[in-house]
C-alpha cells in the first residue's frame, strides 16, 4: 500500500496537481522542513505549504526511489518509510535534497520530512517559501519561526 501512495504522491508532485495530495495526507501530517525549526501541521497548513512549493520550484524532478523502514521524530517503532529523491531550481540556485514519507496504519503519508543541500539553495528555498506563505495569508507577520 504504501508503494502505491508514493508512487500517486510522486505523480502528483510531477504534475503540480494539488488536488490529488490532499487524500495522501493524513489529517493529522507532519512536514518537517530545512527552512523551519518546528514542524507544519495538520492537513490543511501542509497543503499550503505545498502550494507555495509548487509555485516556487523550478525544473522539479525526482531522480531516485528508496524503500525501507524508520522511526519517525516523535519516536516509536520502525514504520514502512519511503525516500525519493530530487533535484530542483530554485530563483537560481540548484537544490538537491530528498522528501522522506513515513506513513500511518491507513497507507496515507503521517510524516514528511525534507532535506535539501547546498546552504546556499536552503536559504534561496527559505527565502521563497517565506514570501510564498506570506502571500497566501498561511503566516500573517511574515514569519514562519
Amino acid at each position: 500500500m504504501t508503494a502505491e501512495t508514493t508512487a500517486r504522491f510522486r505523480a502528483a508532485v510531477e504534475q503540480g496537481d494539488l488536488a490529488a495530495l490532499e487524500d495522501l495526507f493524513t489529517e493529522d501530517i507532519r512536514l518537517l522542513s530545512p527552512v523551519k525549526f518546528t514542524p507544519f501541521e495538520g492537513r490543511p497548513m501542509v497543503l499550503g505549504l505545498f502550494g507555495v512549493l509548487l509555485r516556487t520550484f523550478e525544473d522539479f524532478r525526482y531522480v531516485g526511489h528508496f524503500a525501507g523502514e524508520a522511526s519517525t521524530s516523535a519516536g516509536g517503532p520502525r514504520e514502512p518509510s519511503e525516500i525519493l529523491l530530487f533535484r530542483a531550481t530554485v530563483n537560481g540556485k540548484e537544490i538537491h535534497g530528498i522528501d522522506l514519507l513515513q506513513f500511518g496504519e491507513d497507507g496515507r503519508i503521517q510524516e514528511f520530512t525534507v532535506m535539501v543541500r547546498p546552504m546556499s539553495a536552503v536559504q534561496a528555498l527559505g527565502e521563497a517559501v517565506l514570501r510564498g506563505l506570506a502571500a497566501d495569508g498561511f503566516v500573517p507577520d511574515g514569519t514562519t519561526r
